[in-house]
């Protein structure tokens, strides 16, 4: 066993299983600093080390952070049973759908809401998202995937952010590593829970 595979988070296997690691055929210049190669088929390639860091930075920038003032937003379907999942076991709130801009800027709005913090699982389809929380002045986290932009972002997770094993893992392993930092009980979730149908 290499030092890196003792300090990641998950066993090497396991992400590579997930595909967290397998971007587009796209790059934006922003994500090329987490791309490990180019594959023969054209397919980009993230770096799983620092893919894994990144995870890491995100759990403890949202440890900091109680369950209600957490805004969880995922537009992309593949995405949605793996917050719905996040949510039941840590009480963030969580948004699956379209986001519809001025629910944390308009206060008049039936579904307004004050959050601290933003996560959003794809920055191009939760822009709304994204936009609303620098509009009042919360930091986001972001999951990028190799052709996504960073604006508005102040934390990037490069990772396949279309996937739902690839989701499914993030999320398990959010969750795993916030339930710990706040003492939220024991974590006994499986991944499967996190992306199974």
């Amino acid at each position: 066993m290499t030092e890196t595979q003792k300090t990641m988070m998950v066993p090497v296997e396991s992400y590579l299983k997930a595909g967290i690691h397998i971007g587009t055929k796209f790059k934006s210049k922003y994500m090329d600093n987490f791309i490990y190669k180019i594959r023969q088929d054209g397919l980009y390639i993230l770096n799983l080390e620092k893919v894994d860091e990144r995870i890491a930075m995100a759990a403890k920038m949202l440890s900091q952070y109680e369950p209600e003032d957490i805004l969880i937003v995922s537009r992309r379907e593949n995405g949605w049973k793996a917050i719905k999942m996040f949510a039941k076991l840590t009480g963030v709130t969580i948004f699956a759908g379209r986001y519809p801009p001025g629910i944390l800027t308009n206060i008049s709005l039936k579904n307004f809401m004050e959050k601290k913090i933003l996560l959003v699982t794809d920055a191009w389809p939760d822009k709304n998202a994204v936009e609303d929380a620098s509009k009042v002045g919360i930091p986001v986290i972001g999951l990028c995937d190799t052709n996504n932009q960073s604006n508005g972002l102040d934390l990037v997770v490069p990772c396949n952010n279309k996937g739902k094993k690839s989701l499914g893992l993030f999320f398990w392993i959010l969750a795993r590593e916030y339930m710990k930092n706040k003492g939220l009980g024991e974590f006994t979730a499986t991944l499967e829970d996190f992306t199974d149908e």
